[in-house]
């Protein structure tokens, strides 16, 4: 594809985009419509067509564009600081990055039929191998440099982590009025103790363990962003 085309397409990605944040903002994933996304954008309903088949592909690559960002945020923290890479850190990141941007936390808040139709979507199934193989290597990269406490099997971290860390995402509306209170940054530095205390050793290793998993880290950071901008833009993303 030639670059001035790739580029229209990802122009005209970014615009779709941003006419389905803007109703996502405003009412949430149930009222978002291929035809209203169209009308604010100012093109026919079947442009958008040109780009995702559904609203639910929509809805995901509207997701998929936030999580770029936020992925961006965390590899550039890394490469600054490698023990931002450590799982508690990393985490604690992730679920202030997404509490902070109002499109990633009302897909979190979205109901159970939402999620359910989301969740179900072909892209999203490719995303979730993607995804998958990044935490296990992001788990391997820590368990290789004994920052993960031994003899944890990846595979029972990367699912504790998750269920921890969506539990810590819904919470808010089965707690207390003080426990829906909270500061985004408070729930954010509990989850991170919780990681901290369950999966990392007591003692605190050393730079230079973190520093030799970053690389590693960073890798499987890239080809997870890599994965969600295909999903966003499509072709354009090539």
């Amino acid at each position: 594809m030639a670059r001035t085309q790739r580029a229209d397409l990802h122009e005209r990605a970014d615009a779709l985009l941003d006419a389905a944040a803007e109703v996502l903002s405003g009412t949430g994933p149930r009222e978002v419509r291929i035809e209203e996304v169209a009308r604010r954008a100012g093109v026919g309903k079947g442009t958008v067509y040109l780009h995702w088949d559904n609203r639910e592909h929509l809805l995901l690559a509207v997701a998929a564009r936030e999580a770029v960002a936020m992925l961006e945020t965390v590899i550039a923290a890394v490469r600054t600081d490698p023990t931002e890479g450590a799982l508690h850190r990393y985490l604690r990141r992730h679920f202030v990055e997404a509490m902070h941007r109002p499109i990633l936390r009302s897909i979190f808040i979205a109901d159970p039929t939402e999620l359910t139709a989301l969740s179900g979507h072909p892209s999203r199934t490719e995303l979730a191998t993607v995804k998958r193989q990044a935490a296990r290597d992001h788990i391997l990269a820590l368990g290789g440099e004994r920052l993960l406490q031994p003899g944890l099997d990846p595979g029972d971290v990367d699912y504790a982590t998750q269920a921890i860390t969506y539990g810590f995402f819904s919470a808010a509306p089965f707690l207390s009025d003080r426990g829906a209170g909270l500061s985004v940054e408070y729930q954010a530095d509990r989850l991170a103790e919780v990681i901290r205390r369950s999966f990392e050793p007591t003692r605190l290793p050393t730079i230079d363990r973190y520093a030799a998993a970053a690389p590693k880290v960073i890798d499987a950071f890239e080809r997870l962003r890599g994965a969600f901008r295909h999903i966003a833009y499509g072709t354009a993303a090539d």
